[in-house]
């Protein structure tokens, strides 16, 4: 079973500093139908003026990871850490059994451009951790380069769930096939770009949940930049 979400049904929104796209339901916009996909339970696609941010606010029982498209995100948080997520790179945050955090955007010119996507651990109580991880960007190319697995191996971020992370960059002509294993799901969102996945028509940002799929084949009609997750 698979689906098509439009980038333009998504919940969007717009406070001057800050604006973004929900995929899920989350804060004030409440959809008891489209509250999570397996155990992925936030897919916020995030715009944030120069120097503005999220001051310290807590969290729990969550793993949280963000993309940095494009800019610079600066955390803080109660553990100590102050550090800088540059594009090319993520951040990987277990909120387990508690942390607050800031986050704010650390250019004073230049807008930055997120996603943020938050997971169910795969057990609650979990001891507070963050880390940054660099990918290969080279990597990407007409291939899905893992960024995050359960396990952290070969450099990747590590997640405590039974899922993993990759990013691709397709290129027009060009075709990227994922075998999916038997009871999976797969998220997944064209960040950029254009392509008929599984015969599906999509365009940049635009996403599909697929369940029980053998295979997701990614067909590039222009050059694109695709994120799949795959996850119980």
């Amino acid at each position: 079973m698979i689906k098509r979400y439009p980038a333009n049904e998504r919940n969007f929104f717009d406070i001057g500093w800050l604006r973004g796209s929900r995929s899920f339901s989350f804060g004030d916009y409440y959809d008891p139908d489209n509250a999570q996909f397996g155990v992925m339970r936030v897919c916020n696609e995030d715009e944030i003026a120069p120097g503005r941010g999220f001051g310290a606010h807590p969290h729990s029982d969550m793993e949280i990871v963000t993309i940095v498209l494009k800019g610079r995100l600066k955390h803080e948080d109660n553990l100590g850490n102050m550090e800088v997520t540059s594009a090319g790179e993520i951040q990987r945050m277990t909120a387990g059994s508690g942390i607050v955090h800031a986050e704010y955007n650390d250019s004073e010119t230049e807008e930055g451009h997120f996603l943020q996507l938050w997971f169910m651990p795969r057990e609650r109580g979990l001891t507070p951790s963050y880390e940054v991880h660099r990918y290969d960007q080279e990597k990407l190319v007409n291939a899905f380069l893992p960024i995050v697995t359960p396990d952290g191996a070969n450099g990747t971020a590590m997640i405590h769930q039974d899922m993993s992370i990759h990013l691709g960059r397709v290129e027009a002509g060009k075709r990227l096939y994922y075998s999916q294993k038997a009871g999976r799901r797969v998220f997944l969102m064209l960040i950029e770009g254009a392509a008929d996945v599984n015969n599906l028509d999509m365009m940049a940002k635009d996403s599909l949940r697929a369940e029980f799929e053998p295979e997701i084949l990614i067909k590039a009609k222009e050059d694109t930049f695709v994120m799949l997750i795959d996850m119980p």
